[in-house]
């Protein structure tokens, strides 16, 4: 379809904390294209969380409108945003979220029974995402028993389950060390320049955002301040080269 996948239309985003108003989002507008990786950076509070969030479809804004292929969101019935949330956009988030008492493997198929998948349908996407992600040899692994970079990956074959459109990641890297980190973005990238996934995401860490995403969007107090397309680099063209079964073998130690 013409125009963007994404737009947020002079959006403002406000909280009541005790007597006071709090501007999370202040009056910001962003369009982001089909097939786009797109970095909003900033410093804590800067609202870049905020921003994510709505266009997740998350939160409301107070003033102003998200839309999703032309689509208000703020017009969608409850039914309808849910089933936004679950098929055309999915979430990751810093802190994995992956349930302790279930394996990996049904982890990653919860969001497939959520919508009545058929049984061997299951099997079949589950796999592949797993595949994706280079743990398909991890499956009957609890969290407790994954790294902290298996986890992540984890969560992110639980998004990519449901073959979403768009994927939202709230500081993806936060609670990695640089090398899985490294390994988070990369796999990221891949999904963009290979499954010509969308993905918006939030980081503090410039010098990765630089390396893999198109755009940078930088917002300080609510604001965004910058706007600006991003070079292809030579790293980043060596990222969107490694499969997911060549990061297997290092996602054992991730």
């Amino acid at each position: 379809m013409d125009g963007p996948l994404l737009s947020a239309q002079s959006v403002t985003r406000e909280y009541r904390l005790g007597g006071s108003t709090v501007c999370a989002v202040s009056d910001v507008s962003l369009s982001v294209a089909g097939g786009e990786f797109v970095a909003l950076l900033g410093s804590s509070g800067s609202g870049k969380s905020t921003l994510l969030n709505l266009l997740a479809g998350l939160d409301r804004p107070t003033s102003g409108a998200i839309f999703v292929q032309g689509r208000n969101l703020a017009q969608l019935s409850p039914i309808e945003l849910a089933r936004y949330r679950r098929q055309t956009a999915a979430m990751v988030f810093q802190s994995f979220n992956l349930l302790p008492r279930m394996t990996l493997e049904e982890n990653v198929e919860l969001p497939l029974r959520l919508e009545e998948v058929d049984r061997h349908e299951r099997s079949a996407r589950v796999t592949e995402a797993l595949e994706r992600v280079g743990l398909a040899q991890r499956r009957h692994h609890r969290p407790s028993e994954l790294s902290g970079g298996e986890q992540q990956r984890g969560a992110i074959a639980r998004a990519l389950v449901n073959r979403p459109r768009v994927l939202f990641a709230d500081e993806p890297t936060g609670n990695l060390d640089s090398k899985n980190g490294d390994h988070i973005l990369e796999l990221l990238h891949e999904l963009q320049s290979v499954l010509r996934m969308t993905i918006v995401m939030v980081t503090h860490e410039r010098p990765l955002a630089e390396r893999y995403a198109q755009r940078l969007v930088i917002l300080s107090d609510g604001k965004l301040i910058s706007d600006q397309p991003l070079s292809p680099s030579a790293t980043r063209g060596a990222a969107a080269s490694v499969t997911a079964s060549e990061r297997a073998p290092s996602g054992a130690s991730a």
